[in-house]
């Protein structure tokens, strides 16, 4: 089959090449997907760079462990496991394999069975394809670690990316009252998304601002957790999941510690996560898109031989929402 095959760490034009593979095994457990379209995310040339440093650590010192790179998928299932119950071929699906083998820049990938849903019906291929790791992120990090309420006041720090676009909706979906922090050439975007207020960066720093907020997301930026709080109400949470650091040593591991070290000394609470793919968010999150609640933001869609630019474009930390990538023909018109 085809796929994008990784040689090592460096830059994504340099170790990515268009290749034949053998096709993925499947597992008891597992679901065969045919990919019609993948999207990229942070996470991707991050892996592909092998930076910062320490996350090789997890992915090959060396080397990256995976030989495929990727995250999300849409397609439909060609086979299954043995034990696998919920799904069955000819199913059109969505999934994650962040952590779980990548391998979504190809024709098929094997995915264990709980971390796949049933795709929105409303949504094509591609746009089904730019919704799972993003919002998956979206979801755990304002519910699960951010604890959010109905009625309160959420600041989403990166609103115009991949992880923010989302954040705005569900948040507001779930009842609070959303400001959303980006660039003045995505405020209108982020207004349309549902955000009640909007703070453009390049005008006004928010941690010296007056208003106070029950629940921060940062999922951009470098400000410390200590400017953080300032913005926080007193038992206020922040979440930190920005990936941006210049320290290419540790990236942004230095400020999270810190951050969680301090959550210790004050009222506030400050803590982070890695997002953990399963099909029960996505099952919650398609009920959102299919509701009209959600709706995945592309900013630009590529072919897989286009990979390279798909990825150098995520990596100017500019791409408005998600950049998708079709594998098939009609992945961005078919539903």
């Amino acid at each position: 089959m085809r796929a994008v095959a990784c040689l090592g760490y460096g830059p994504p034009e340099d170790v990515l090449q268009l290749a034949e593979v053998d096709e993925p095994a499947v597992a008891d457990d597992d679901v065969l997907v045919r990919v019609h379209a993948t999207s990229v995310n942070p996470a991707d040339w991050h892996l592909v760079r092998g930076t910062p440093s320490i996350a090789r650590l997890q992915t090959g010192l060396r080397r990256p462990s995976f030989s495929v790179p990727g995250c999300d998928i849409a397609g439909r299932v060609e086979s299954v496991g043995g034990s696998v119950t919920a799904l069955r071929p000819g199913d059109e699906v969505f999934a994650t394999s962040f952590m779980h083998g990548f391998g979504t820049f190809a024709e098929q990938v094997s995915v264990p069975e709980r971390l796949v849903a049933r795709k929105p019906s409303n949504l094509t291929f591609a746009q089904a394809a730019a919704v799972p790791l993003a919002a998956c992120t979206a979801l755990q990090g304002l519910r699960d670690h951010g604890r959010i309420d109905a009625g309160q006041r959420v600041l989403v720090v990166g609103a115009s990316g991949g992880v923010g676009t989302f954040a705005v909706q569900i948040a507001k979906a779930l009842g609070a009252e959303v400001t959303g922090v980006c660039s003045t050439r995505n405020g209108d975007m982020v207004r349309g998304l549902g955000a009640d207020h909007v703070i453009d960066y390049t005008e006004a720093d928010f941690t010296r601002g007056s208003r106070r907020y029950d629940l921060i997301l940062q999922a951009a930026g470098s400000h410390s957790a200590r400017a953080c709080r300032r913005a926080l109400t007193a038992d206020g949470t922040l979440v930190q999941i920005s990936g941006d650091s210049p320290n290419r040593w540790v990236g942004p591991l230095g400020r999270i510690t810190t951050g969680r070290l301090l959550s210790a000394l004050v009222s506030q609470r400050i803590t982070s996560f890695t997002v953990q793919p399963n099909r029960q968010d996505l099952d919650f999150i398609r009920s959102l898109v299919e509701a009209g609640t959600v709706a995945p933001l592309i900013d630009r869609t590529y072919p897989l031989t286009h990979i390279h630019d798909a990825i150098r474009h995520v990596e100017t930390g500019h791409a408005r929402g998600k950049v998708a990538v079709t594998i098939s023909a009609t992945a961005a018109n078919t539903k």
